[in-house]
């Protein structure tokens, strides 16, 4: 699963949930945006904010939310499940469970 936030010099940038499927990997691509921009437009959309450049803090039932609806295997919960319970294994939930802690990779070109 990716968290995308996406725009250019014309447009206003934005954030969406893809690959939502791939329960396996989690992270967060940037496009051609700035981390300012980044920043903002995750925080707008209630997923997440930067804990530093390199890593952001997604917020768990935003990600959830946004994902599940658009899922089409049939044991998705399941996955995500599997997911949570990874990140939590290697420290990257929060104690909480509220956020989970990914690193941000650049989507330009992609």
């Amino acid at each position: 699963m990716i968290v995308e936030v996406v725009g250019g010099t014309q447009e206003r940038p934005e954030a969406r949930v893809v690959d939502v499927d791939n329960l396996t990997a989690l992270h967060l691509a940037l496009g051609e945006v700035t981390d300012d921009e980044a920043a903002e437009v995750l925080e707008r959309a209630g997923l997440g904010r930067f804990q530093d450049s390199d890593t952001v803090l997604l917020d768990v039932a935003a990600l959830h939310a946004a994902a599940q609806p658009r899922a089409t295997s049939e044991d998705w919960q399941a996955q995500w499940d599997v997911m949570i319970a990874k990140a939590r294994s290697k420290g990257w939930l929060s104690e909480d469970g509220a956020t989970v802690r990914v690193h941000v990779e650049s989507a330009a070109g992609a």
